[in-house]
């Protein structure tokens, strides 16, 4: 079995065509139809069925497309590599985060990255918590900032970057929007705008509210940070938010108050696989996000 065959086989089980697979190619429809033919002739098997002017996959067709583009995407991935091996500053890095890091900090650490390797591409990767979790054992992402990070993970491993603190935003019309700080039992008559299920801050803000002595009753749900700092703003409730959240300027801003009882944070960290070495790209900007959270202004 050739190389070319998996090709010519995926190429053409994508368009259904032996014509326009052989365009796409630039290759003689003919040597498309020979190379196929052979393939099915040492599998002992028919791969496609004719339907018309098009071609059809036959059920251990569809099996063997699944092997097939799994094969080429890791060969795909191991010239990458090669290429990134002899010149690590002209590699790709997926990077996974959330989307409350999306506004202001990503931003910020690729900008000061590639001041130092401008030729270094990156594909970026929005997610709630499961989803990079799941995106990074599928091998979907090399690294992920992730909060919290997880405790113990039999295909994930990370260190923690910085922890941040949550602050409470309300409206501006609401009754403790010109204090300093606050007690979070303060707020257990207000109707709270969450997280949905599933992003990370929603526990984070459900059990400070446990521990403030109360459970926090819902008005609205959002997805998006932005969703809810504008939906506090709008008098909707209120709501607890990170930081780096909040440095946002625009129309419609809530008030930001801290909190003293009880103390409200979050960590974030830099995640990757634990059973498998970064390519060298991605370790250098791994090295590189170690280096500046470290130095970073507190």
């Amino acid at each position: 079995m050739e190389l070319r065959q998996l090709y010519y086989f995926v190429k053409v089980a994508r368009k259904e065509h032996v014509t326009q697979a052989a365009e796409e190619l630039h290759v003689a429809q003919s040597a498309v139809s020979r190379q196929i033919h052979q393939l099915e002739e040492e599998l002992g098997v028919k791969l496609f069925l004719q339907k018309g002017r098009n071609l059809q996959l036959t059920p251990v067709g569809q099996l063997f497309l699944k092997r097939a583009e799994v094969i080429l995407a890791d060969l795909e991935r191991a010239v990458i590599e090669i290429h990134e091996f002899l010149d690590p500053d002209k590699g790709e890095i997926r990077l996974g985060f959330p989307h409350s890091l999306g506004i202001s900090l990503i931003p910020q650490v690729v900008a000061a990255f590639r001041k130092q390797h401008p030729n270094v591409r990156f594909r970026f990767k929005q997610g709630m918590y499961p989803t990079l979790l799941r995106d990074m054992v599928k091998g979907e992402i090399d690294l992920a900032f992730i909060s919290p990070l997880p405790d113990e993970h039999d295909f994930v491993c990370g260190e923690v970057l910085l922890t941040e603190e949550l602050y409470a935003i309300l409206p501006f019309n609401h009754e403790l929007a010109g204090e300093t700080i606050i007690d979070l039992n303060q707020l257990k008559d207000d109707h709270f705008v969450m997280f949905s299920e599933g992003y990370s801050l929603r526990p984070i803000v459900w059990d400070a509210c446990l521990e403030a002595g109360f459970t926090p009753k819902i008005g609205f749900e959002g997805e998006e940070t932005d969703t809810i700092r504008g939906l506090v703003a709008a008098g909707m409730g209120v709501s607890l938010l990170p930081e780096m959240a909040l440095d946002h300027a625009g129309p419609l801003q809530p008030a930001k108050v801290r909190i003293r009882n009880p103390k409200v944070n979050r960590t974030i960290g830099l995640i990757h696989r634990s059973n498998e070495k970064l390519n060298l790209v991605a370790k250098v900007f791994h090295s590189f996000l170690i280096d500046y959270f470290a130095n970073r202004p507190k």
